[in-house]
């Protein structure tokens, strides 16, 4: 029953002229037949609770059905979320003043919350030339903006970031040099996914690298950035994949630069960050932690209480074929 509610679900929400750009995109990257295509996207609604997004992501025009089960699907993880997350601990990742508050110990920058008046505006504003503004709840990369404060009133600055709510103020993250050459122009943060195990051992579940398109100030994919999955060492070892394209690249399209076999200054510490700081809000055990990499070292940007599932499990990062499902079970034991 749970299973025909899951397929329901999907058909009602879904689009079919997406439904068949995606099926048009998978037979591209394929080569098989359409037809085929199609009752197996629709089989595997059904059969494994995916949608067909996820079909093409996960690349199971490729895999065969022993190892399909090994993928965490969105219910998986909305179920994960709910068992690992308490409801009244949400407001502390959702709310980014919050957030900044709980874990200032990690942020490794000096941030400023408007609500607190001009004046703490103004002290905040001194010996810089610029920062950054966010809307405390936002997502994605939106209700972010770049403030540049060279012959800026301040009054003015601060009453237009009060009547567009954007009530933090971040002191501007100064990139590593390393990382600027992957795209200089935006922070490219590392995702780091961890999971407090039932027996209290914080563990790390996945490390993404999103990479910034170069047309903007932010790295998110929604704003046309892009990620590849990072080895253990903080390794890219695989090409990086962007929503917007559709495309993966071996190298940045915008300045050329190679991705294969760069290395992440500063990864085994800015794990090791991120598994101290999975262990500041007990309520909330797994959580995918937004790092920047500074000349000092790593920094906490955000965290999300609902990690994504989906690109860590792109088809293109993983040779063996299998999903990740193994890592978590494996994580909540120990």
């Amino acid at each position: 029953m749970r299973k025909i509610k899951t397929f329901l679900r999907r058909v009602a929400s879904g689009s079919f002229k997406r439904f068949f750009r995606n099926l048009n995109l998978v037979h591209k990257e394929s080569g098989k037949n359409r037809i085929l295509l199609f009752i197996d996207m629709v089989y595997s609604m059904f059969a494994y609770g995916i949608g067909y997004l996820d079909y093409m992501t996960f690349g199971f025009a490729f895999i065969k059905k022993d190892k399909r089960r090994t993928f965490m699907t969105m219910d998986d993880n909305i179920q994960m979320c709910r068992r690992m997350n308490m409801p009244e601990a949400s407001s502390v990742f959702e709310d980014k003043l919050i957030f900044s508050k709980t874990f200032n110990e990690y942020m490794g920058r000096e941030y400023c919350d408007l609500n607190e008046g001009f004046e703490r505006f103004r002290e905040f504003c001194e010996g810089k030339v610029s920062f950054f503004a966010k809307q405390p709840v936002s997502f994605g990369g939106l209700g972010v903006k770049k403030v540049n404060l060279e012959g800026q009133d301040l009054q003015t600055v601060f009453n237009d970031l009060v009547e567009n709510k954007m009530f933090l103020c971040e002191e501007t993250i100064v990139q590593n040099e390393e990382m600027n050459k992957l795209c200089e122009r935006s922070v490219n943060t590392i995702r780091v996914c961890t999971l407090v195990s039932d027996k209290g051992k914080p563990h790390l579940i996945y490390a993404l690298l999103r990479i910034g398109s170069g047309k903007n100030d932010v790295d998110n994919v929604t704003s046309g950035g892009m990620y590849t999955l990072l080895s253990n060492d903080g390794e890219i070892t695989h090409p990086a994949f962007c929503d917007k394209t559709v495309s993966y690249y071996k190298e940045h399209p915008h300045n050329g630069f190679p991705f294969i076999g760069f290395k992440v200054p500063f990864f085994k510490e800015a794990v090791d960050l991120c598994l101290k700081a999975a262990l500041v809000e007990k309520r909330t055990r797994y959580v995918g932690w937004d790092i920047a990499i500074t000349p000092a070292g790593p920094v906490l940007v955000e965290g999300n209480s609902l990690p994504g599932y989906d690109m860590p499990q792109n088809h293109i990062f993983h040779d063996d074929g299998c999903g990740i499902k193994a890592v978590f079970e494996e994580a909540i034991k120990d």
